[in-house]
């Protein structure tokens, strides 16, 4: 039965019977004769559905929360065998913020040192989509901001205090001073992340205090190229100090700290709420409280 919740949860995931299918490498017609078998199963219709998907029935709703319950006990169950056949191995899927990369990084090397068995992947992806992942099962952790947004039931591990600055190119006039204020800004042409980035609503934010309209005339969903349109001339751009410290390193740009009104916004290690947690999810919270005592 776990095959065909796995195959229900992937058809909620996507919307789409063909790419929940392509999701899970298996052809159309087994996902759905695997539904068909699960609505049988259970005696009831979980999916409304004519020529196309038409979303989930009441019944279907209410089965979808026994699934992500069921289906993570089941992966749980394989992991803790697993762990105590073979040691820790598998593999660990992290979703991260955009600006917390660096730490991403940080974090599985220790991890890759002390648990070499265990793979993992990092994906870059908004806060939202983090959540959304974590929900549906599709990543087993995440890097994110624990106090600006809900986050619902979830493990943390606090990281860091995010702090900004200014990227600027080495000859501008806002380059030459230890710290500026944010109002500093006003009619300065900006790149910074797209909106539905946390990072972006914060900024803008801390913009609109300083009584600052941003003029924002580009806009992207990667730091990378950030920095890069910096490099190019005419634009500033504002990010969290490390990953503007990476990403500036060896480039004739100038890091300015923006001065900030009290704390920085916390970002930390997110996982779903579960007692236990899996041996290898477990041993990543270790990881980041150690890294950060």
């Amino acid at each position: 039965m776990i095959d065909k919740l796995e195959m229900f949860l992937a058809v909620a995931k996507e919307g789409h019977f063909g790419r929940a299918a392509a999701s899970l490498g298996i052809t159309q017609p087994s996902l759905s004769a695997g539904i068909k078998q699960l609505e049988e199963t259970l005696g009831v219709l979980l999916i409304f559905r004519g020529s196309r998907y038409g979303g989930l029935t009441p019944e279907g709703q209410a089965a979808l929360v026994w699934a992500r319950r069921i289906v993570g006990d089941a992966r749980q169950l394989r992991d803790e065998m697993r762990a105590t056949r073979h040691g820790l191995s598998g593999r660990l899927r992290i979703a991260v913020v955009p600006t917390a990369l660096t730490w991403a990084a940080r974090l599985a090397a220790r991890y890759g040192a002390a648990h070499p068995n265990v793979g993992l992947t990092i994906l870059s992806r908004s806060s939202a989509e983090i959540l959304q992942m974590i929900e549906d099962l599709a990543v087993d952790a995440g890097i994110s901001y624990l106090d600006n947004e809900p986050l619902g039931r979830v493990s943390a591990v606090p990281l860091y205090d995010e702090r900004y600055c200014l990227v600027a190119p080495r000859d501008h006039p806002l380059a030459g001073g230890a710290g500026i204020g944010w109002q500093a800004l006003d009619g300065q042409r900006l790149c910074l992340l797209t909106p539905d980035m946390q990072n972006r609503r914060i900024i803008d934010r801390r913009l609109a205090e300083a009584g600052v309209t941003p003029l924002a005339t580009v806009e992207s969903n990667s730091t990378v190229v950030l920095v890069s349109q910096v490099l190019a001339g005419g634009w500033l751009t504002i990010l969290p100090r490390d990953i503007a410290g990476f990403l500036a390193q060896g480039k004739p740009l100038t890091l300015v700290p923006l001065q900030d009104a009290g704390a920085g916004h916390a970002v930390g290690l997110i996982a779903p709420w579960r007692e236990p947690h899996t041996p290898v999810l477990e041993a990543l919270l270790t990881e980041a409280r150690r890294m950060v005592r």
